[in-house]
């Protein structure tokens, strides 16, 4: 048995965030997470590094190293140190968690020496996400995006995959960043749900295909629900991007546009406070190093 190992998972974004409908939309871009596991004797004691956010909970990454030993019954014959690093800010709506519980689930299954298939891989970050108690769907479409990359359409409820998109290669994605935090788990849900019938308008756009004018649509109708500023996705609209809106419950913002007009979107959405990150689609799975 190895006993240590590392892997790799990439970001993933919002094209129709679940909250309202228990369906959701995501793409996979090319920031990314690496968690590195290594198994220990000390049963049942995890110690936790989050190298890129010390102050973050460290509780997800416990939860599924845990749920990785027991699906192999090996709880009681292992604790673990675990480290992790990321280029992805943390409670902004950037998938972080999913993210992370993909990684850690990937690393841990290779440090025992095993192998899960895909799905149940990024079966066991959802539900360690529900254990940790930072999801509200389980994110079972982020997740997706972020484990397989291209767009997901997801049924986050029973956890299938109802499509799978390659994406454009002509395009790129800039993240406003707020600096300010914003926890999933704080979300007002049933204000959200008021939003329903539009965000299944959303849904329904993505499923034929439309990803731009779903993600649009949708980042709109969350940031009216949830009081926060469309006027950024609105400027990065108007300065050529192909769609923008609300990432996840925000407060990022996800502009995605034309290679060759990145510096004039980039420009729109520096005129607010916060950063701007670039980033591009990302079609590779997450995978041990």
């Amino acid at each position: 048995m190895a006993g240590k190992a590392v892997a790799v998972a990439h970001g993933a974004a919002t094209i129709v965030n679940a909250i309202a409908l228990g369906r959701g939309a995501a793409f996979g871009v090319d920031l990314w997470t690496k968690a590195e596991v290594k198994l220990t004797s000390e049963v049942g004691v995890f110690e936790v590094n989050i190298t890129s956010d010390p102050s973050e909970s460290t509780l997800l990454v416990e939860k599924t190293v845990t749920r990785v030993l027991q699906r192999f019954g090996l709880e009681k014959s292992f604790g673990a140190k675990v480290k992790t690093e990321s280029n992805i800010p943390a409670a902004r709506g950037l998938k972080s968690s999913s993210v992370a519980a993909n990684a850690t689930a990937l690393a841990t299954t290779a440090a025992l020496g095993k192998t899960l298939d895909d799905l149940e891989t990024v079966k066991i970050g959802v539900e360690s996400a529900f254990d940790a108690k930072c999801t509200i769907t389980g994110a079972f479409d982020d997740a997706c995006a972020s484990y397989f990359g291209g767009a997901v359409i997801t049924d986050n409820t029973n956890r299938q995959i109802l499509k799978q998109m390659p994406l454009p290669k002509d395009l790129a994605v800039l993240f406003h960043v707020p600096a300010k935090k914003a926890y999933t788990i704080n979300s007002d849900v049933a204000r959200l749900q008021t939003v329903k019938p539009l965000v299944e308008t959303a849904f329904e756009k993505a499923m034929a295909g439309k990803l731009w004018e779903a993600l649009t649509l949708n980042g709109l109708v969350y940031s009216a629900a949830s009081n926060q500023n469309a006027s950024i996705a609105i400027d990065a609209l108007a300065a050529g991007a192909v769609a923008a809106g609300l990432c996840g419950k925000g407060p990022a913002v996800t502009a995605v546009t034309p290679t060759d007009n990145v510096d004039r979107v980039k420009a729109a959405l520096q005129k607010y406070e916060g950063e701007v990150l670039l980033a591009h689609f990302n079609s590779e799975k997450a995978k041990v190093l």
